[in-house]
């Protein structure tokens, strides 16, 4: 057993590499009939920000659909955050089914399911499988859900939340390149996350696993004391939200140059 996960749990399971076309062709040209599914993140969020390449998204639709298999977006992390609706929406795909988080609900607990009207039948009480919970459409949850999307859809905070984002990792980046720092802000949108490599642009795990997280763990506690919590991992992402403003933005910026500057945390160049 790895970690507690039974070796029959992952016996179905292909794990391939993000951003990987050949290997992704390679598995459905060898298992293409026996595959159910194939689940992903559009944007990958849980190794930090890792843009989809040209091309690649697009893939995996042609390819579950080719092979009569289920496209399965994970938006957990990215439905509704870069304007009021699904990640996907943006690329122009549509997957079989996509998963939202707590998001959709003003930050009250709760998920979502979306799937076509074919895939949604199947569910009780329509269908032969069974799905329920505790909170199951819990009218709070669902109260506030409907509230956040009204405000969405009234301020339209996504333009300006973009332009600061941008503000921030430009600055960053541009500081970086200039002294020659090993480190690059990845951002989309509203979210970024910072790493420590001269590598860019990072494409998978294993690129990220590459990077240098102790100086990252430095950074996070020199950000902490400078009064600035960002996400404990490098492997996570950073968001700036509607509370934030241009000068909260030109402060964290300053705070992460003062850290490239830092004597006690110079930073040379990575390959």
């Amino acid at each position: 057993r790895d970690r507690g996960i039974p070796p029959g749990v992952t016996a179905d399971v292909i794990s391939l590499p993000y951003n990987n076309s050949e290997l992704l062709q390679q598995a459905f040209d060898c298992y293409g009939n026996e595959i159910a599914a194939l689940i992903i993140e559009p944007l990958a969020g849980n190794m930090g920000l890792v843009k989809p390449q040209p091309g690649f998204l697009e893939l995996t639709r042609q390819l579950t659909s080719r092979y009569g298999a289920c496209l399965i977006f994970d938006e957990v992390i990215t439905g509704f955050r870069f304007h009021p609706g699904p990640y996907a929406e943006l690329l122009g795909i549509i997957p079989d089914i996509t998963t939202l988080g707590k998001i959709i609900g003003g930050g009250l607990p709760i998920g979502a399911v979306a799937a076509t009207e074919k895939i949604m039948s199947c569910l009780a009480p329509l269908g032969k499988v069974y799905q329920a919970g505790t909170l199951s459409g819990n009218p709070v949850a669902l109260a506030a859900g409907i509230a956040t999307l009204k405000k969405l859809n009234q301020s339209n905070p996504y333009p300006r939340l973009n332009k600061l984002t941008a503000l921030l990792a430009n600055t960053v980046n541009s500081f970086a390149t200039t002294h020659s720092v090993a480190a690059h802000c990845a951002h989309y949108g509203s979210a970024f996350t910072l790493f420590f490599t001269a590598r860019q642009p990072l494409q998978n795990l294993d690129a990220v696993k590459q990077c240098d997280t102790i100086r990252f763990a430095a950074f996070h506690r020199y950000m902490l004391n400078r009064g600035f919590y960002l996400s404990p991992s490098q492997f996570e992402l950073n968001f700036i939200s509607a509370t934030h403003n241009q000068a909260d933005i030109e402060n964290i910026a300053t705070a992460i140059i003062d850290f490239f500057q830092d004597s006690k945390y110079k930073l040379s160049v990575i390959l």
